[in-house]
């Protein structure tokens, strides 16, 4: 028990000591090894390292790509003197992390903050070079490799590379957008009543010409029919006029029977006539004068 108690005196000193004394770099971090508060070595490789307990002290860096997405949109004034926003990303990572702490005290918010003054201070002098349809359409693959390679020479500075720069949207403001959305609108309202307006016309013209054509067609229709009709008077006489010609009598006697046929056509007629008139010839008895 007493020569137990013995190794673990011994050998929890010298854990504790090994530690203090080693410190393991994997392959995502960078290690900067501080001595009373200068910096002695940079561990970029992994694996284990030695250190001074005590006196010497590490302090670990991502290795990894970092993206810095801005917050809400940026403004901008075009060389037309109108505002767009614009909304970026930047994708970094540290490459010297001796000089990324010496300048920015190893503060990754920090860094970010003078990386975003970098690509704003780019993003205002090439917007303001540019107008709106060249900055949204026609040069913005232009504008983010100007931006990324001035970023890049800023970066170095701070032990820092710019990997990219993108602009991922380009708007103008809300209220722009609304006017313009509006002045939009009110033109398609004026097409589409201009438009309704010569169709309106159009059906008129199409149904006045319908009408005339109509008019024309019942016109000529009305005078075959009376043509036709009038033919057919003029045979009809003529076969009435060559019956009365060889019978007086049945014709006599036909046109009688019309003129009954036409005087008790409905119920209700009533004829007030002498018992002797003529209308009542061929409804007399043969024998009665």
């Amino acid at each position: 028990m007493k020569k137990l108690s013995s190794i673990l005196i011994v050998f929890i000193p010298i854990m504790i000591i090994l530690s203090l004394s080693t410190f393991t770099v994997d392959q995502r971090e960078h290690a900067l090894v501080f001595r009373l508060g200068e910096i002695v070595s940079v561990k970029d490789k992994p694996g284990l390292y030695f250190k001074v307990p005590i006196v010497d002290n590490v302090r670990f860096f991502d290795k990894r790509i970092l993206t810095y997405n801005s917050s809400q949109p940026d403004r901008f004034i075009t060389s037309e003197k109108k505002n767009v926003l614009v909304d970026s990303y930047i994708k970094w990572r540290i490459v010297d992390p001796a000089k990324y702490y010496v300048s920015v005290n190893g503060d990754e918010q920090q860094a970010e903050r003078r990386l975003t003054q970098t690509v704003n201070d780019g993003l205002r002098a090439e917007f303001g070079k540019r107008t709106i349809q060249e900055v949204v359409s026609g040069q913005r693959s232009e504008i983010m490799g100007i931006i990324q390679e001035r970023a890049d020479r800023d970066s170095d500075q701070i032990g820092i590379e710019i990997l990219d720069v993108r602009l991922r949207r380009v708007d103008l403001p809300k209220e722009v957008s609304e006017s313009v959305y509006q002045r939009m609108e009110a033109e398609r309202k004026s097409v589409a009543n201009q438009l309704r307006s010569q169709g309106f016309a159009d059906s008129e013209k199409i149904r006045a010409e319908a009408e005339k054509q109509r008019d024309i067609i019942i016109t000529n229709a009305y005078k075959d029919a009376q043509i036709i009709k009038g033919e057919g008077d003029a045979i009809a006489a003529k076969v009435y006029a060559e019956a009365f010609s060889k019978n007086k009598e049945f014709y006599d006697f036909y046109r009688s029977l019309e003129a009954y046929r036409k005087s008790f056509n409905g119920k209700d007629d009533i004829l007030v006539l002498d018992p002797d008139s003529d209308f009542f010839k061929y409804l007399r008895s043969p024998n009665k004068k």
